[in-house]
């Protein structure tokens, strides 16, 4: 079975950068928000909030609507599917060795 790679990474890289994390969390808890709005108060250059909407762009991480001058941007849920999607084949693995555990732990005091 060959696993598609390049959504997971993009994802991946995308969500790494701490600053990004925040940028994206601020968007995923507005309907809709402005560069402006997400520059304020956030100690970071209007230039750097919009390399990293690129980067959230182009993971499918955020989508843009403009509307005059302003750009709108909101939080895209379908573009986290592949890191759900990638974490759900290890809470299989996960939910297995709990599982084991909880047995291991009958056997040893029961």
């Amino acid at each position: 079975m060959m696993i598609e790679t390049a959504p997971i990474t993009a994802v991946m890289r995308a969500l790494a950068d701490p600053t990004r994390r925040a940028v994206f969390e601020r968007i995923a808890n507005a309907e809709e928000i402005t560069v402006v709005e997400l520059t304020r108060g956030s100690g970071v250059t209007q230039g750097a909030i919009s390399q990293h909407l690129k980067s959230l762009k182009q993971a499918g991480l955020v989508a843009e609507r403009p509307e005059g001058r302003n750009v709108y941007y909101r939080a895209e849920p379908e573009g986290l599917a592949p890191l759900v999607d990638w974490m759900s084949h290890y809470g299989t693995f996960w939910r297995e060795r709990f599982a084991d555990l909880r047995t291991l732990l009958k056997e040893i005091d029961p």
